[in-house]
Formats: structure tokens, sequence, C-alpha cells
């Protein structure tokens, strides 16, 4: 949406006071949307005058309620193309789902060390906690030859590491008339001269089987990082959020990475007190991540979000056994961190920088640990040869050697 209205004369202002505001939503949680909804008052208290648009999930599936809301100008929900002539009328719209992949080029407005590729939008699955699929619609899939092009530009202005993203990474190509998968993607971006790391965003463990471990094995730029989604450790608890495998499942997909891909980082979300989740299928999942020995977790106290099946469902868990059993996986996470960044201490590491503060340059590894090095150079956006000396308990610590 920047690059469009960049392209039509409109400035990118970071400033409080703007003549136009949009505010792009957010439904998965109730706080979520609660965020979403204080943003739109917010901005039209900073100028009364502004145009406010809402795009976004909330707006796609609340979208009377957020035209009710007192300021709102637009109402566009999730396909988002046309939001400039949007914004030049100042229109009130109501969007349908859209059925084909947007083509939203957003190169201009990365940050300046990796570049994000969005391939896929939408998804299938209906979990019964997620309203993603009310929202975003069905799974749909970028042309190949479009991700291509874009990696070949985003390659020729010098980023080093491309993530690629989408609302359901494992079904990409589904829809697409050609034979063609993710792993197809990662081996044509392989080829790529320029781009130097390949990063996976969110999987579902039911895409990893022989063929896709060992074709990921040589792709030598994909990073050895998979953040395979678990949410629980218990296989009744998973059979109700209508998820699409069990843990022994789950299981064998983590396997089959680590023994094709050296110093594989398997990371994970996992949500805890879910609707009927009993003390010991909490606990069958607290020892089933302690099986897996996760490099780090996302840990999410169940949120109850209207409009999806988990809402209604009977065995809703107390805000304080919630905060028990996530204080509980956190503490396990921190656990299994240290374990596995404990490991590379004394390694020597290939490191991508992206900031510093007081000489202090912090970047990440291809297998996605953080790492510390003091240094006077300018290190920004290039990956660098780190001997490991440390580690503080939250990252590694150690110095260039190259």
């Amino acid at each position: 949406m920047a690059n469009l209205l960049s392209e039509k004369g409109y400035d990118i202002t970071e400033d409080d006071i703007a003549d136009i505001y949009i505010i792009n939503s957010c439904t998965v949680t109730n706080s979520g949307a609660a965020r979403s909804r204080s943003a739109i008052r917010r901005c039209k208290r900073k100028n009364p005058a502004s145009i406010v648009a809402v795009t976004g999930c909330l707006a796609q599936m609340q979208a009377d309620e957020v035209a009710e809301i007192d300021g709102v100008d637009i109402v566009a929900g999730v396909e988002r193309g046309n939001i400039v002539e949007l914004i030049e009328g100042a229109k009130i719209k109501k969007r349908e789902l859209p059925t084909e992949f947007e083509e939203l080029s957003a190169i201009d407005t990365q940050s300046r060390v990796r570049a994000v590729i969005k391939i896929q939008d939408g998804c299938d699955h209906f979990c019964s906690y997620c309203i993603i699929p009310y929202a975003r619609g069905r799974a749909r899939s970028r042309k190949l030859e479009n991700i291509i092009a874009e990696a070949m530009e985003i390659a020729r202005r010098g980023y080093l590491e491309v993530v690629i993203t989408g609302i359901n990474l494992t079904s990409y190509g589904k829809d697409l008339p050609e034979d063609i998968g993710l792993i197809d993607v990662v081996e044509r971006l392989n080829e790529i001269d320029g781009i130097e790391r390949i990063r996976l965003g969110s999987l579902s463990p039911t895409i990893v089987n022989d063929d896709f471990a060992a074709r990921a094995a040589l792709a030598d730029k994909l990073c050895p990082q998979f953040h395979l989604s678990l949410q629980s450790g218990s296989d009744e608890v998973l059979r109700v959020m209508n998820r699409k495998y069990d843990t022994e499942q789950y299981y064998q997909a983590v396997r089959l990475l680590r023994k094709n891909i050296p110093n594989t980082a398997i990371t994970t979300d996992l949500i805890v007190g879910f609707p009927g989740e009993s003390a010991a299928q909490f606990e069958e999942s607290y020892e089933f991540c302690k099986r897996v020995g996760f490099s780090q977790m996302h840990i999410f106290k169940y949120s109850k979000r209207a409009g999806t099946a988990a809402a209604d469902m009977d065995g809703q868990i107390s805000k304080v056994e919630k905060e028990r059993r996530s204080s509980k996986m956190l503490e396990l996470a921190l656990h299994m961190k240290s374990e596995f960044y404990a490991k590379y201490v004394g390694e020597v590491m290939e490191v991508l920088f992206e900031s510093c503060k007081k000489s202090v340059w912090s970047g990440l590894t291809a297998n996605y640990m953080d790492v510390l090095v003091k240094s006077a150079d300018d290190l920004e956006g290039k990956i660098k040869k780190v001997k490991i000396t440390g580690f503080d308990g939250e990252n590694l610590v150690g110095e260039v050697i190259d």
C-alpha cells in the first residue's frame, strides 16, 4: 500500500499528524481487534480532518461494525490493491473475499537487511480457534514467475536474505495448474545470484516427507531453521483444534529434518489453556515439547475469538490457570533454548548483522540464533564469520574473525 501511494505522489510520513491514516487491522485475537479499534480512534483524535481507512482482517470480518466507529471513512477489508482509488474517493465499501492472489510488491518498504516475499494468501484448514479462513478467504498462490522476478530485483538491490511468507505456506501451489509446491519455489530461489539465505515462514509438519527433506538438504542457501507450528502436544487437543496431524507425525517430521540437514533448529507456536484442555493433556503437551527439544517457542494463552468454533466450546480455562500453564511452558522453552545455544559455544558461525547499539552489533545465524558482537566497523547487512565465545542467557556472544 505504501508503494502504491508513493507512486501516486503521496508522501509517507513518520509524523503523528497526517492527512491520511491506514490502519491494517487484526482479528486473530480479541486483544488484536481491541488494539485496532483503539488505533482508529487515536488517529482521528490526532487530526479530526484526516481520512481514516481501515484494511485487514477486522475490517473484512466486521465491516459494518468498523464502519460505525466514529471517524472511519473507508473500510477496505483484505483486498488492498485499490487503496489509492478508495482514498481519493473517500468511499466506504465492504470488500468481497478475493479468489486470486493479489500482486502487491513491497520492495521499497523493506528493512535494510532482509526482504520478505509473500507467495501465498488465505487458508482452507479451518482450525477451530482461527478466524483467518473466514477473513482471508480460501488458499491462493502467487505465480512462480512473479515470485522469481521480485526475488531477482531484491537481489539486485543488495539484500542477502529473503524470507518466504504466506498465511498457509504449506498449501502453496495446490490451486495452480502446474504441479508445483513450496520446495520448487525454494529450488528456483536457490539459483539466484546475490541471494545468500532463504528462510521459510511458518509451516505445517504435514509438508515434511522424504522428498521434501532430501531436496531441502540440497538447497544450500536454505536456512536450517524450520518453524513447524505445533499448537498442542496432546493428540486429543489437536483433534479438537482440527489440526491435520498428530504428535507422531510431527515428531517424524522433526526427525527427517534433523537427519537430512545439519544444525537444524526447530521453532514452534504453542497454545496453552485451549477449551477443554485438562491438566493431564497439558502435561502431555509439556512432555512432548521436551521430547522434541525446540530451539525457540512462541507460547500463546488461548484467546476466545468470536465467530470460531472454539469460542462456544465447553471447558473454557480460567485466566489464572492459563497464566500458570504459560509460565511453566515458558520456563521449559527458556531451558531448551539455553541447551541449544550452549552447543555452539566455541564454534565458528556465519552471522547476518542487522543493528547496532553502543558499538554492539546484533545479528542472526542461519539457524536463527541471536548473536552479539562488539565492533567499531559497519556490519549492517553483511554476513561475517564469528567465533562464538559465550552465551549470556539470551544471546550468543562472539568476535568477528574475518
